[in-house]
């Protein structure tokens, strides 16, 4: 089990901590500050790095085969240092900054623009480039509109904060779950509850920044009719 120190704060950018296994397929550690893959979000790059300064890359990070395991993906050529990273073996665990970053900026962006478009999202992918949501509608979308509705709500600098409820308390308030594609984790025994002062409430266990003044410019680059009932909208920053 890797204690997952990002859930509760997205700000982190290292950590302290112990290998548990590593091996060709990647490394996991007791604890990490890096992000996998999930929820449409995409996984964290960055370094494992030993007191001495020797250094493996990360190229991606992946759920484990176990619950709440994180598997942090070796970059090709890494694996003659994997040797130094045995288990029990300390580590500086540290992200690409400036890559997650874009990602919180972007997962912050997506919410938003989930209040500015009421409907139940099926498909979504949050990229350090891009982020798209696809919504279940026919109604036709206008770019324009989009990009003054985020505009405006980046600019009101509303706070962005997360809380845990239980299973039973989901499923007591369905409306929350927005996503038709990507589902709340269960079985935990908690949900993690993203809300937008005034904006948006909905289960996310994604990145996120601190307040909508954090994503600075950004614009609907793209428009686009997938299906009869599929508008997908495509984000980029200014």
């Amino acid at each position: 089990m890797t204690e997952a120190l990002f859930r509760e704060d997205s700000s982190l950018r290292d950590c302290e901590a112990m290998v548990l296994r590593a091996d060709a397929q990647g490394v996991v550690l007791d604890r990490t500050v890096f992000y996998p893959l999930g929820g449409g979000q995409a996984g964290d790059r960055g370094e494992l790095r030993l007191a001495d300064g020797t250094a493996l890359q990360i190229a991606d990070t992946r759920k484990g085969v176990e619950p709440d395991e994180v598997l942090h993906v070796l970059a090709p050529g890494q694996e003659d240092q994997l040797q130094h990273f045995a288990p029990g073996t300390m580590v500086k665990a540290q992200i690409d900054w400036e890559r997650r970053s874009r990602h919180m900026r972007f997962h912050t962006a997506t919410h938003l623009l989930c209040a500015l478009v009421p409907q139940q999202v099926d498909g979504c992918s949050i990229t350090a480039d891009y982020a798209r949501l696809d919504f279940h509608m026919s109604e036709p979308l206008d770019k324009e509109t989009l990009t003054q509705g985020l505009a405006r709500l980046v600019a009101e600098a509303h706070p962005v904060s997360h809380s845990w409820i239980s299973d039973a308390e989901l499923d007591a308030n369905p409306g929350l779950v927005r996503s038709m594609s990507v589902q709340p984790p269960r079985g935990s025994g908690r949900v993690r509850v993203l809300k937008i002062e005034g904006v948006d409430l909905q289960p996310c266990g994604g990145t996120h920044v601190a307040n909508t003044v954090e994503i600075g410019a950004v614009v609907v680059t793209k428009i686009e009719k997938k299906s009869a009932m599929t508008r997908r909208v495509v984000l980029g920053f200014a």
